[in-house]
């Protein structure tokens, strides 16, 4: 069950006390691998979830998995545990990479492309997309996708920048049958 505004309280408390003590990029970089973990292992959260498992059992499941996580993202992890919020882990996941990358000005980015970009064009990307958006810079993801036919098309958050062959081709079918 979803629940977008519950994660982000979860995501913001767990942010302030990461602020508080300077730990955004390793808390960051720990959930990362949290929601990875979660993403991978898709039997994980329907056990978390059972409630044929006692709460001791489900903590001590987390607290092998992720042992080395500092005491604030465990701590974090247990308390959803004990509200019977398991469902919401990668949700407070997410929530805390989009406020550490407002605070410190970025913006997560998918690209598409026709063959894998070089590191040279993604930067040149994000620094051309980037004040589009608000942002000084852009986390890319580069996925490959053949049915663009060639150029390149990029989503940030709910926009889309459409500069592919296959996006203009659409555009003029519609402008031909409009």
């Amino acid at each position: 069950m979803s629940n977008p505004q519950v994660a982000k309280r979860y995501a913001l408390a767990l942010f302030q006390v990461a602020s508080e003590q300077n730990l955004l990029d390793t808390v960051e970089g720990e959930l990362r691998v949290v929601k990875e973990v979660f993403q991978n292992n898709t039997g994980l959260t329907p056990v978390l979830a059972s409630p044929n498992i006692t709460l001791e059992k489900k903590k001590e499941l987390l607290n092998q998995a992720f042992a080395s996580a500092s005491p604030y993202v465990l701590n974090t992890l247990m308390l959803l545990v004990d509200r019977h919020r398991t469902a919401l882990i990668t949700e407070v996941a997410d929530q805390f990479i989009e406020l550490v990358n407002e605070t410190k000005g970025l913006a997560e980015a998918k690209v598409y492309s026709v063959q894998p970009l070089t590191d040279e064009q993604k930067e040149a990307l994000s620094l051309a997309f980037a004040p589009k958006v608000g942002k000084k810079a852009l986390i890319l993801e580069n996925i490959t996708d053949s049915n663009l036919l060639g150029g390149i098309k990029l989503r940030v958050g709910n926009r889309i920048f459409d500069g592919s062959l296959r996006g203009k081709l659409d555009r003029l079918e519609r402008k031909l049958l409009g």
